[in-house]
């Protein structure tokens, strides 16, 4: 018998899932985050290794066709040194040769579309959109990272909250809201506690120096905080929210070609559920077939067992996570 393993690797978690030609999932694993931007390469490629040794359940590893695992940070495979530690870590589960790494985007839009054509749209902590051909990942627009681009993202409301923030301190502004919460996040509930100008120019540097301690990503706590504010329907929120969904349709358009018809997916916790970012990307794709990601790992999946059975594979159902 034969089988097909996909992998959705990322930041926080790794999954794996096995499959078979009619698309049945015989087993699935799991583990830590896998990113080697985020973890040394030998504990990336291990956790990897480990979640699809799981979901083999004991099945012999040459009956393995194909493997595909979408991967954040994949880009950092293009170090000859780094991708020999993933090489070796197939090598000792015995799958040298059948894996093929690509970028988690590819795998997501795989979880939501058949179309071998489109777009896709990640806004998480950060954002990318990316051109689909054939299943591949063809361009890009945005996805500089946080210094460059990010547009959008979680780590940009972030910022700009902060930046809102900071603006209401220094012009006297009222602090209700959307300062007073970051204020909160950043120093603790005693920073809410601003009266004077001495207490704002105060609070003022505190939160300059808060910010600039942490790791850039970590403006991204404060984009829960942008939606809320939204909802209350706080103008200044409201304002960073409509840029932010902006930006976001630009890009995504940007990726695309004049005229083109193909779907666009939406990935990432800054477009899907009620976010307010999502609904107005939504807004402003009109006219477009716009799709959420489903489960990447079944996208991982999907797209191995076209590799390893061909186009007429079923797409993989998964029950539970």
């Amino acid at each position: 018998m034969t089988f097909a393993v996909g992998v959705d690797a990322g930041g926080t978690s790794t999954r794996a899932a096995l499959v078979d030609a009619a698309g049945v999932v015989l087993g699935t694993g799991r583990g830590d985050g896998a990113n080697p931007n985020a973890h040394a390469p030998e504990v990336a490629a291990g956790r990897i290794a480990d979640a699809i040794t799981a979901a083999l359940g004991g099945r012999d590893p040459g009956g393995v066709r194909a493997c595909v695992v979408g991967m954040a940070g994949v880009s950092k495979l293009s170090d000859p040194a780094i991708a020999a530690v993933f090489d070796a870590a197939w090598a000792r589960i015995g799958l040298t040769g059948v894996v093929r790494t690509v970028a988690d985007a590819e795998v997501a839009y795989a979880s939501a579309t058949a179309a071998p054509d489109g777009t896709v749209l990640v806004a998480g902590t950060g954002s990318i959109a990316g051109r689909i051909r054939k299943r591949r990942l063809a361009g890009t627009a945005g996805g500089y990272g946080w210094l460059l681009g990010d547009e959008g993202s979680a780590f940009w409301l972030g910022r700009e909250a902060v930046r809102s923030t900071l603006e209401a301190l220094g012009r006297g502004s009222s602090l209700d809201g959307l300062p007073s919460a970051v204020l909160a996040e950043a120093l603790g509930p005693s920073g809410v506690d601003v009266r004077t100008d001495a207490e704002r120019l105060a609070a003022s540097r505190a939160l300059i120096t808060n910010a600039n301690a942490e790791a850039p990503v970590r403006l991204a706590r404060f984009a829960p905080l942008v939606s809320a504010a939204h909802d209350a329907g706080e103008p200044a929120a409201g304002e960073i929210v409509a840029r932010g969904a902006g930006l976001l349709v630009a890009n995504a358009l940007a990726a695309r070609e004049p005229g083109e018809s193909t779907p666009v997916v939406l990935v990432g916790s800054v477009l899907t559920g009620t976010s307010p970012v999502g609904a107005l990307v939504r807004r402003g794709l009109t006219g477009l077939e716009v799709l959420t990601s489903s489960d990447g790992v079944l996208g991982a999946a999907w797209l191995a067992a076209v590799d390893a059975f061909g186009e007429g594979t079923p797409r993989p159902a998964l029950l539970g996570k």
